[in-house]
């Protein structure tokens, strides 16, 4: 079997052939690339002494450029034989690329002698690189033109006969073995993620080829003949990729794609443009504007898939991330909903902010206490489910009352409820917060007995006075708060009476004004003695 028939040699000159132009090439963009930062800095420095030479040298790197694919696609499709032909192949190769690399290390060296005794630095280490780069390629000719390394580098061929750096073509026959080669069939192949697309061009024959080789592959396909059809149709329909081309009559492929982008709706829906067109501009245009890919007519079948597969691979990835991010989301506002039933929600944002320890004082705090009279006799003749239900039905209507009130819960104990007002923000109108709180909780009891399947009672204390509040715990945390106002408090509600609501007399000075109260005399109070408390009746 001949060099040509073998696909396994045919693929490895091939990419022999592709090394030797990119180690020719390299070389050969870096001089121009330095040639065009010097005639830069020439013009804007006004030393046109320079500039004759440098737009020579910048001359010679393109004509050298060219002269480099010149030569070699030709052997792409041809690589030459041992013999005279590849003699003389060899001999063209070395002439017609030493001539412009001649040129540019003869103006090179010469504008370096000047630029040095004229003080210009900068110039001077830009010229240094642009010659090391023409040495560089004037050095490794020899080697990259010794093209029957396509035979005797092969596994048991005279390597003695290889010159020392040569094309290194073991290297490149081991990465050929790891990259599987493209079979016949691949561009009809099953596609990994059968997707719906759509194919928007004028050209009908256009849109059927495309239509045709991508439903062989497992995609749904929908045409557009032009760009509104194309942006009436994602309007209303759902798509996991588009195929655009970016010469249509009516609007182009390019504002299609300004337009898709500029919707937050379609912004993640990608886009690969099509076109004839493979002017430098346009691609990357379209690019910037947030085109996936570009592909120029006529398109490789097999290049397609896979940039249509990297496409959609990516944007499952994308809609992948986009769900677990959603869902984190959910589970974060869960989160956060569930700590706020824990927590205040001023707390909260503390411990967001990195509090690890919170502990206040504050003064002038109105404290509620609430707690069922009989609850123990009655717990004894209801059973579980229904005590439990009794109990959550109630707290749940106080819940309520706090949160119209603007009042804070700290805590349920057994059949008690504690509130509190004034914790935060410094609200001046704490009192009668808590006040019509109250009120509302008994009546709140009275109108839930008439369904509930025992009468409950309750009775209600009230104090105002400094507290310390702060989070303790590390597991199961909570919010309380401590001191002797909150004492006084639940003093007030355990020696009250059934359905009365028992004040002390600071909260009575805030209260006095707006509010029915009477007082009930001196009660004495375990640790503080004989006490003025009232009960409050109503607004007044």
């Amino acid at each position: 079997m001949t060099r040509q028939n073998n696909p396994t040699s045919a693929r490895t000159d091939r990419a022999l052939i592709s090394y030797i132009q990119a180690e020719l090439s390299a070389p050969a963009i870096a001089i121009a690339g330095y040639a065009e930062i010097l005639l830069d800095e020439v013009r804007k420095s006004g030393a046109a002494t320079f500039l004759d030479d440098l737009e020579r040298i910048h001359l010679a790197s393109r004509t050298l450029s060219d002269l480099i694919s010149s030569l070699i696609d030709p052997i792409r499709s041809r690589p030459p034989q041992e013999g005279a032909d590849a003699d003389a192949y060899r001999r063209q190769l070395r002439h017609d690329l030493r001539t412009p690399i001649n040129v540019i290390k003869g103006y090179g060296e010469m504008l370096r002698e000047d630029a040095a005794d004229g003080g210009a630095s900068a110039l001077v280490t830009d010229l240094d690189r642009l010659l090391g780069e023409a040495s560089r390629l004037l050095e490794g000719i020899d080697r990259l033109v010794i093209f029957s390394l396509l035979e005797n580098q092969r596994p048991g061929a005279n390597t003695s006969q290889v010159s020392e750096g040569a094309v290194p073509a073991g290297m490149i026959e081991g990465l050929l073995k790891s990259v599987r080669p493209i079979s016949e069939n691949e561009a009809d192949g099953a596609a990994l993620l059968p997707s719906r697309i759509l194919v928007v061009d004028d050209n009908p024959s256009n849109r059927d080829l495309l239509r045709r080789r991508l439903e062989r592959q497992g995609h749904s396909v929908i045409l557009a003949e032009n760009g509104t059809t194309a942006l009436s149709l994602v309007d209303s329909e759902s798509f996991d990729l588009i195929l655009l081309d970016l010469l249509m009559p009516d609007i182009s492929g390019f504002e299609v794609l300004l337009s898709l982008k500029a919707d937050a709706r379609f912004q993640d829906i990608p886009v690969i443009m099509i076109s004839a067109l493979d002017e430098i501009d346009s691609i990357v245009r379209c690019i910037e504007a947030g085109a996936e890919d570009y592909l120029t007519k006529p398109f490789d079948p097999i290049l397609l898939r896979a940039r249509i597969g990297s496409s959609l691979e990516k944007k499952h990835l994308r809609d992948k991330e986009r769900e677990a991010s959603e869902a984190l989301r959910i589970e974060k506002e869960r989160s956060e909903r569930l700590l706020l039933n824990i927590l205040p929600a001023p707390i909260v944002t503390r411990l967001k902010e990195g509090e690890t320890v919170i502990a206040d004082h504050l003064a002038n705090v109105t404290i509620l206490f609430a707690d069922f009279v009989g609850f123990t006799q009655l717990s004894s003749r209801l059973s579980a489910p229904d005590l439990v239900g009794i109990l959550s039905q109630v707290f749940a209507e106080f819940d309520k009352l706090a949160l119209r009130f603007g009042v804070e819960k700290i805590k349920t104990i057994g059949d008690a409820y504690m509130a509190a007002c004034g914790l935060f923000g410094g609200r001046e109108d704490h009192a009668h917060a808590v006040a019509d709180m109250a009120l509302a909780m008994i009546e709140t009891v009275s109108l839930m007995n008439e369904k509930l399947p025992a009468r409950l009672e309750i009775r209600v204390g009230v104090n105002s006075g400094d507290v310390v509040a702060g989070v303790i715990g590390a597991h199961k945390f909570i919010y309380d708060i401590w001191g002797d106002a909150v004492n006084v408090a639940s003093r007030l509600e355990s020696h009250g009476l059934p359905c009365r609501i028992q004040i002390s007399h600071s909260t009575y000075e805030s209260l006095r004004e707006d509010y029915v109260v009477e007082p009930r005399g001196n009660l004495e109070i375990r640790g503080r003695g004989f006490m003025q408390t009232y009960f409050l009746i109503r607004r007044a």
